[in-house]
């Protein structure tokens, strides 16, 4: 990321919530270069009637605003501190103290989990968490169970579905990944003997992006699709199917009753064919739908599916590694709007209620020049400078800017970094080529974004200062400028 890294509820509605779905969660991430105010998220957590949270660290400024908020908390902690944590209980006792027991007891936070870690067993990892994250969760126990809070607070483990598989291509099928069966089942067998849940992520949108024959109705919720026939039972979704297949796993090991979380489950609505708003719409909406009955799963009918959407807000600075559209999950815009319709079951008005009183910069974009010519040898590193250090994921086959010619690329580019560096005027002066312009260069669905007033309450932030000149820095030149 370079210098810019980072009212009340009412009876009623609170009956609806928890009769109608059990109480939806989110994640909340802060990757972000331009984050709204704790304060704000979760005020927006609260009027969208969301009663849980799930974060993905110990952020100071997000635990201390959800004080007082009546939203249960699963506060994470990142892969990178496994080692520490797995290599001394004394600095898992010093995390506890600092980041769960004082926001309990003097925030007034009502932390319920700790997740240890975040898909830590990811094939692509090549086993670098594999000797750390049960010693680290063993730890994180003791540290609990030494501060009295192991009855109130639990430990999980927030897993890849790719921790397990079926032999057979059917849920019946089910075991744990062969490579961790056993470290998979000493892991189950303590949170099992500590009354903690298994927590898992699962999205049939990897599956459909990842596999190009994969059956697209099949990630949905409308049973449009071939239905999967696994003995006597018949599966309409790959939800239904995937969390099954785990259900098998646990049962075949002896957990068959082992408490049951989805940490993640989304649509992303950006930066991949598959990745746009009436997909997103479609699986999220079927999704509360499909869970708001308490239907259950085949193979746990009845059951209330307790589950965290993912995401809140799009996140501008995630890796995109896997893809594009990583920073594109979220129902809200970074800014707190909501995308689509979606009715959670949670409020008065049945649809999205977005973030009220965001601040933004003035109105004025960064753009290329009129006179400034397309075969200019500047063009490429520039934009490949831009887009390195700001955001370009919504320019690309399929995306919601797929559609902008050369110049306007360009233009996207020189926008985001413009913006990113919160409209300095150092940030459009890219050689020749760029100018500020007040005329919006919006195009279609292309929408050209005007920042937010920069929030200084994270202490890590610093907004607002230019990275290396331009004629010193080559990014990775990007698709889009080979149509120049």
């Amino acid at each position: 990321m370079g210098c810019l890294s980072l009212p009340t509820i009412g009876l009623v509605l609170l009956c609806s919530m928890v009769c109608t779905v059990g109480g939806i969660g989110a994640n909340w991430g802060t990757q972000t270069s331009h984050p709204l105010p704790p304060d704000t998220v979760v005020r927006l957590l609260r009027q969208n009637g969301f009663r849980k949270v799930k974060l993905f660290d110990a952020d100071y400024g997000a635990l201390r605003a959800l004080g007082k908020s009546g939203i249960e908390v699963m506060v994470g902690i990142p892969n990178d501190m496994l080692q520490s944590l797995a290599s001394s209980v004394k600095a898992a006792e010093k995390w506890v103290a600092k980041n769960v027991s004082t926001h309990i007891t003097t925030n007034n936070v009502d932390i319920r989990y700790v997740a240890v870690g975040n898909e830590p067993f990811l094939s692509t990892y090549n086993g670098s968490f594999l000797r750390t994250t049960f010693p680290a969760l063993q730890n994180v126990q003791s540290a609990l169970i030494k501060a009295g809070l192991s009855n109130k607070v639990k430990v999980t483990i927030p897993l890849n579905a790719d921790v397990y598989a079926s032999s057979t291509d059917v849920p019946s099928g089910g075991d744990f990944r062969a490579d961790i069966h056993d470290l998979m089942l000493g892991i189950v067998k303590f949170l099992n003997d500590n009354g903690a849940p298994f927590t898992v992520n699962i999205y049939p949108f990897i599956s459909l992006y990842t596999d190009l024959n994969f059956p697209v109705e099949y990630a949905f919720f409308d049973g449009n699709a071939s239905p999967l026939t696994d003995g006597g039972t018949t599966y309409y979704n790959m939800f239904d199917a995937n969390y099954d297949t785990l259900v098998w796993a646990l049962q075949k090991n002896g957990y068959g009753n082992l408490q049951i979380i989805v940490g993640e489950i989304g649509w992303p609505t950006d930066g991949d064919r598959n990745a746009n708003l009436v997909y997103a719409q479609r699986f999220n909406q079927g999704f509360m739908s499909h869970i708001s009955g308490q239907k259950g799963t085949p193979m746990r009918p009845g059951m209330q599916v307790d589950a965290y959407l993912f995401s809140l807000i799009d996140e501008d600075t995630k890796s995109i590694d896997p893809g594009n559209f990583e920073r594109h999950w979220g129902i809200f815009t970074y800014d707190g709007q909501s995308k689509y319709p979606l009715n959670l079951g949670t409020t008065n008005s049945g649809s999205l209620v977005s973030a009220q009183n965001v601040h933004y910069l003035d109105r004025k974009w960064c753009v290329m020049k009129p006179s400034a010519k397309l075969d200019d040898p500047q063009v490429q590193p520039s934009v490949s400078y831009a887009c390195s250090l700001a955001d370009c994921t919504k320019l690309g086959y399929g995306t919601s800017c797929g559609n902008l010619d050369a110049r306007g690329n360009i233009s996207y580019a020189f926008n985001s970094y413009y913006q990113k560096n919160n409209q300095l005027d150092g940030a459009c002066k890219f050689p020749n080529l760029s100018m500020i312009t007040k005329s919006d260069p919006t195009v279609g669905s292309c929408r050209f974004e005007i920042t937010m007033e920069p929030y200084y309450g994270g202490a890590e932030r610093t907004l607002g200062c230019l990275p290396k000149p331009l004629s010193l820095v080559f990014g990775l030149i990007l698709f889009l400028l080979t149509i120049l």
